[in-house]
């Protein structure tokens, strides 16, 4: 009687302790309280020390959480599990898998701690955490052997750990086994696939899934944007508001890079109304997703009076902002904002020296060139990367410096790539170099042995130059590989939708009306007799 009569006290008082830890604000007002619970002598109360553990991961604090765990003799699943989601949430997978097998070493006796469905999760997550393979198919033979197996939460666990670490078939079929699947687990599937680049396969799983999410949406559009499918990416963003689902923030940041590449100005102009009207341009990525599809859809000043409106930027803005001038050939204004930058004391990265130096570039700026070239590594610690070098090979070979372009390629700490020897022959096209121009076109055969445009770029040097023995031997080696000229291609963006056209390709079903079009412009253009136009006009409608 006297021990009921003790429980229920020790009842009462980590009763009187629970609202008090559910409100600690901090660790400071934690560890106060903890000093009343060591005074109370009710340190070593799992119950206790599991609310103090759960504090802790709040506040990432899982140093002080072992402390707490460790002070307790006999800790219950409870509090396992609690010091088990401390390390799976503060990413400190390795102590989490720890704690499970000191669980396990407690799961026979007389008072067995077992494994459950609230430990399953956290730890199948850490074993994903730290991409271990054979360690989680360990666990997920427990799962079915302590009876947690047709939880979903811990099904689902299964599948994101099977996905990350690229075992598919595997998490093909905890998903097919699954007695009842949700959102998590269609779009764990799809997410995998699509990071992979398989969109087929991710697609297939998306058409299945009955009740798709905004996540679900945003995975296709994002995935088909990322392996340079621009024109699905646009037609599933017009899909997921056909059927009610309004775009989020993460949406929009997904569709807009497809916008910029396909020059879907108005689709463009439409999310960034769309973003102002939803309060989306307080984020910063959209803003930056929003700068570069102008940028790149040829409308800068737009692209530069969102970045001017914008209460707050980040090294991307500056950067984007950077490079987009510079491609549209406004190198002084390029290098005014980079001063800019600096006095708001945002450190560039590897990107706004990449717009930096395309400005000098385009503005045959050499000295500023190389200056800025120079203090990427002494003033920024930034090492050039291949891309630096390009621009700076760029710039060197535009004010005709090609003998020293040269050198700087020999000097290169990494491997040219073609881009790099094709701005180099390029140069010495502009400049009548055939010299130099032999020594890029040798490296480009070896780097890109089937590129025609290299071998048309020579062609024409030997043109130039009056050297039509070098023409025809060009054309010579081109007809014995068997070479043939990529077909040009356009796009056309009308009514938001974007129309793409190869040349020779006739497979679009109005090709004949364009034809048609296409032969009234010409008969007008030799002032044909007006009826006659009239009368193509009406054949065609």
């Amino acid at each position: 009687m006297a021990g009921k009569l003790r429980a229920l006290k020790i009842r009462e008082m980590e009763d009187m302790f629970v609202p008090i830890l559910k409100n600690c604000p901090n660790m400071v007002e934690l560890k106060k309280i903890h000093a009343h619970i060591v005074k109370f002598s009710l340190s070593e109360s799992s119950f206790l020390v599991t609310k103090m553990v759960d504090v802790c991961n709040h506040h990432g604090e899982t140093e002080y959480a072992n402390l707490l765990f460790k002070r307790v003799v006999g800790p219950n699943s409870f509090l396992y599990n609690a010091m088990i989601r401390a390390y799976k949430h503060n990413r400190v997978y390795i102590l989490a898998i720890t704690v499970y097998k000191e669980m396990l070493g407690h799961s026979h006796g007389e008072n067995p701690i077992i494994p459950d469905k609230f430990t399953f999760p956290f730890v199948v997550k850490s074993c994903a955490g730290i991409m271990c393979y054979d360690l989680g198919k360990q666990v997920h033979g427990h799962v079915i052997k302590f009876g947690a197996k047709f939880n979903t939460v811990t099904e689902n666990s299964l599948v994101e750990m099977y996905v990350k670490c690229d075992k598919f078939n595997d998490a093909h079929r905890v998903f097919e086994e699954m007695t009842e699947r949700d959102a998590v687990s269609w779009n764990t599937l799809i997410s995998g696939h699509v990071r992979l680049g398989q969109m087929r396969r991710a697609r297939a799983i998306f058409e299945e899934m009955e009740d798709k999410t905004i996540f679900s949406w945003t995975a296709i559009i994002s995935g088909y944007a990322r392996i340079g499918s621009y024109a699905d990416a646009l037609e599933f963003f017009r899909k997921m508001q056909m059927v009610g689902i309004e775009p989020d923030e993460i949406s929009l940041v997904s569709v807009l890079p497809a916008c910029a590449q396909l020059g879907a100005l108005e689709l463009g102009k439409w999310i960034h109304i769309y973003a102002d009207k939803s309060g989306f341009l307080r984020n910063i990525c959209v803003c930056n997703a929003l700068i570069e599809m102008y940028a790149k859809c040829g409308s800068i000043d737009q692209g530069r009076s969102l970045f001017d409106e914008m209460n707050e930027r980040d090294v991307i803005s500056w950067s984007t902002m950077i490079v987009g001038l510079a491609n549209h050939g406004r190198a002084r204004e390029a290098i005014e904002l980079f001063e800019e930058m600096q006095e708001a004391k945002i450190e560039p990265n590897i990107i706004t020296f990449v717009g930096l130096l395309s400005a000098c570039a385009h503005a045959g700026l050499l000295n500023e060139g190389m200056r800025y070239f120079e203090s990427m590594k002494s003033d920024y610690n930034i090492e050039p990367g291949v891309e630096h070098y390009g621009c700076l090979v760029n710039l060197l070979g535009l004010s005709g410096r090609l003998d020293q372009a040269l050198q700087l390629i020999k000097k290169m700490p990494m491997k040219p790539d073609s881009a790099i020897w094709g701005s180099l022959l390029s140069s010495c096209r502009t400049h009548g170099n055939l010299g130099i121009s032999a020594t890029a076109m040798e490296h480009l055969i070896e780097l890109e042995p089937d590129d025609t445009g290299n071998y048309v770029l020579l062609s024409n040097l030997y043109a130039d130059l009056g050297r039509w023995d070098g023409v025809s031997r060009m054309r010579k080696l081109m007809r014995s590989r068997s070479m043939k000229k990529t077909p040009g291609c356009s796009s056309i963006e009308v009514d938001n939708v974007v129309q793409e056209f190869a040349s020779g390709d006739d497979t679009k079903p109005f090709s004949e009306a364009i034809h048609k079009v296409l032969k009234l412009l010409v008969m007008h253009h030799s002032r044909i007799d007006e009826d006659i136009i009239q009368f193509m006009i009406h054949d065609i409608s």
